[in-house]
């Protein structure tokens, strides 16, 4: 039965894991767009 503890817990931190680098490359992808897509401000006089 400790087996299948060991086996669960390995299989739940590889879901895990995977989900904290899909968040970072969500992340990455909506930084580098909002600098790609950014109006540059007109200065006022």
């Amino acid at each position: 039965m400790l087996d299948n503890v060991i086996i669960a817990l390995e299989i739940m931190g590889k879901g895990m894991a995977g989900i904290f680098v899909a968040i970072l490359v969500i992340m990455l992808a909506v930084q580098i767009l909002a600098k790609v897509t950014s109006v540059p401000k007109k200065e006022e006089e």
